[in-house]
């Protein structure tokens, strides 16, 4: 499970070109000019930062004149001219987000946090304008009357359903005084949940741990020390040691640094982030969140924001997400109770005078991990060369769907560290294209993520191809070494690359439906099944190789793998589902007030028992899930799309992980299909039964 997944952008886009009547300083905006880049790909080596605000308003300009035409058209409503023809306006604005805030995230700077300041409640308004327009509503609402009379397709069934549902949900019913409301509840929240963000990447990057003393760095692998040596380099401190609270520098420091107090010091530095009662602090803007939240969901007829995310998917209540998430946290929390005890059976043994605590848990569980198993993490890494586990992924896509994979050198990049991809099917015709940016830099946010530039969509009977974009913080190369990757990040990859499977194979006629635009709590579905080719001994000797001598990953290697696979699950699954709860938590209020948010979440956590020797996954002041993110009332998905999972690789493990008939169903029945069908029709047609939960406890170790 991905914690730090995040779908970034799920806009659907086209690149076009403008009219030829427009002003010439227009014309020369790269995006808004005809495109003229292999694939039309975004012409980032054209764009400057100075282009993104013009074009966004000439791009709302025109969605603003698409919108009035079919407000005006004399024609009585139909499917073609008011449902069809929303869902092909604004694809020059989708563009251009797509573009801005994918940079946002992944390339970031000073100037570009500031157009998005400005530009955020810009589309906020402008987003309103539409959904709270009545004349278009009435359109858009007599075609709906009509659909059983309409003879219309699945594909077109949907997205009249999904059309009108979207309306309804942004306020289509209000009167004038409540949209009004609206409005400005929706600009506010545009700015507060940027603003969260933002406050996140300036926190994580103002930390740094300096070492200047080689025996403070005691217990460290030396890659880890190579890689600390090169950000001290990077950051002014050259001869010393620099370690940071990004994942790469974080984890390993944690799990293998001998120095408890600077274990303690990175661990609270990173659990503390947004909470420190300055400039960058968050606990205000959370309070701000949740309680226009709560607003919204009011307005719009429903009794808590939680209510109102649910009711679009699979989920529907908040009561059925908590029912879910008791029947895993209770075996876990059980697991978790014994894990810690054996911590501190290896803490007494090692004669420490201390009770264990939050810092030590990585610490020593990799101790008993070797204890248990003869099993160091550290030994993986030489075989997980970077390289070789892009091979993995697509070597498993090659054998699940007959897909092929090419390098090019040829299109832009927004960045020298990108990589880039070419996706043909087994019959050779071109799929999609695929950006990969896998390294840390102070101008990306944390995390791993999978987002579009592109979404695939027909335009004519012609299906335009996806631009996938897969995104992670992974650990650098360092000298002479290449970036050596933990299995955790070797899993994220394959997760991530579930993800752009989605994006890439999708074959919808409509840009609202394609790809991942699917239920938050069925998106995770096909990432997180990928990831279980990861550790498949036929699929490890495949990519698994030493990058010093190229040996393949010895079987023993592979057994201590599996034998290990339920180690520390207690551990892993309650840090998950506690920040699950925390955001549930936050989302049923049912009343608006100042929270002490703090108290809040401490509290949140006694009522599920959360013992002391672990912290929820994410804090409430750093929880950019939820608070930056698409993930509130939403954090749940995980957990949800985990019970797909594992009944539905339950299904191929009994068949063969590569059965073809199996394969090509999930390929045809779900991936392909994007939101064109109710998602538990879709998984029913790929499974033939509905998700049992006992092979994710199973899978989990969490029951015998």
């Amino acid at each position: 499970m991905k914690k730090s997944l995040i779908i970034l952008a799920m806009t659907g886009i086209t690149l076009v070109s403008c009219n030829s009547n427009k002003p010439k300083q227009e014309s020369q905006n790269p995006l808004l000019a005809e495109l003229n880049t292999p694939y039309n790909v975004p012409p980032f080596d054209k764009i400057k930062t100075s282009d993104y605000l013009p074009a966004f308003k000439e791009a709302i300009k025109q969605h603003e004149g698409e919108i009035q035409a079919i407000d005006d058209n004399k024609e009585s409503p139909t499917f073609k001219n008011t449902i069809e023809a929303l869902d092909k306006s604004g694809r020059l604005l989708n563009n251009v987000s797509s573009i801005f805030f994918n940079i946002n995230s992944a390339n970031t700077n000073e100037q570009i946090q500031k157009i998005a300041e400005e530009v955020s409640p810009l589309l906020s308004k402008h987003r309103d304008n539409i959904s709270l327009d009545d004349k278009l509503f009435q359109r858009v609402k007599s075609v709906f009357e009509q659909k059983d009379t309409l003879k219309l397709g699945t594909e077109q069934a949907r997205l009249l359903e999904e059309t009108y549902k979207n309306f309804t949900r942004s306020g289509a019913n209000l009167n004038n005084a409540d949209k009004d409301k609206l409005r400005k509840i929706n600009e506010e929240l545009s700015i507060l949940t940027l603003k969260f963000g933002q406050n996140i990447l300036t926190e994580t990057n103002n930390f740094k741990l300096v070492i200047d003393k080689k025996e403070d760095l005691a217990g460290l692998p030396q890659s880890v020390i190579d890689a600390a040596a090169e950000t001290a380099t990077a950051t002014g401190d050259s001869g010393k040691w620099v370690f940071t609270i990004q994942k790469p520098s974080l984890i390993p420091f944690l799990t293998y640094s001998g120095k408890r107090d600077l274990r303690k010091k990175m661990f609270t530095a990173y659990i503390t982030k947004g909470d420190h009662n300055d400039s960058l602090d968050n606990k205000a803007i959370i309070n701000k969140i949740v309680n226009l939240r709560l607003q919204k969901a009011k307005l719009l007829g429903y009794k808590t924001w939680a209510n109102f995310i649910l009711d679009n998917n699979m989920a529907k209540t908040p009561e059925k997400v908590y029912a879910l998430m008791y029947k895993v946290w209770k075996p876990a929390l059980k697991a978790a109770k014994q894990e810690a005890k054996e911590l501190q059976k290896m803490i007494d043994k090692k004669s420490g005078d201390f009770q264990l605590k939050p810092w030590d848990w990585w610490y020593y569980s990799e101790k008993v991990r070797k204890a248990k198993y003869d099993f160091d993490e550290e030994q993986l890494r030489p075989y997980f060369k970077l390289e070789n586990v892009i091979h993995g992924i697509f070597y498993t896509a090659n054998h699940l769907y007959g897909l092929k994979f090419k390098e090019i050198h040829n299109i832009p990049k927004y960045h020298e560290d990108v990589k880039t991809f070419e996706i043909r099917d087994a019959n050779d015709t071109l799929l999609g294209i695929q950006y990969m940016d896998f390294y840390p830099r102070a101008s990306k946010r944390g995390g791993a993520w999978m987002t579009s530039y592109r979404k695939e969509y027909k335009e004519n009977g012609k299906r335009i191809l996806p631009v996938i974009s897969l995104v992670t913080n992974f650990t650098k190369p360092t000298g002479d070494k290449p970036s050596l990757l933990s299995f955790d990040e070797v899993t994220t990859l394959f997760h991530e690359f579930g993800h752009s499977l989605h994006g890439l194979l999708s074959q919808c006629t409509y840009n609202t439906l394609s790809g991942t635009a699917v239920a938050r709590d069925f998106v995770e579905f096909p990432s997180q099944i990928n990831e279980n080719w990861a550790s498949q001994p036929e699929v490890l000797k495949e990519y698994a190789k030493h990058y010093k001598t190229g040996e393949t990953i010895p079987m023993e290697l592979i057994e201590k793998i599996i034998n290990s696979s339920h180690f520390n699950q207690g551990f892993v699954t309650v840090e998950y589902l506690a920040a699950a709860y925390l955001d549930m938590d936050w989302h049923t209020i049912i009343r608006e007030k100042e929270y002490d948010i703090d108290a809040f979440g401490k509290a949140a956590m006694d009522k599920i028992g959360l013992i002391p020797q672990i912290v929820v996954r994410y804090r409430s002041t750093y929880f950019n899930h939820i608070f930056s993110g698409g993930y509130s009332a939403g954090y749940y998905s995980y957990i949800w799309a985990d019970v797909l999972v594992a009944d539905a690789f339950a299904y191929f493990k009994q068949n063969g992980i590569f059965n073809q008939k199996i394969a090509t169903s999930l390929r045809k029945d779900i991936l392909e299909h994007g939101n064109s069908e109710e998602q538990m029709i879709l998984y029913k047609r790929f499974r033939g039964q509905e998700p049992d939960i006992k092979p994710l406890l199973e899978h989990r170790g969490l029951v015998k």
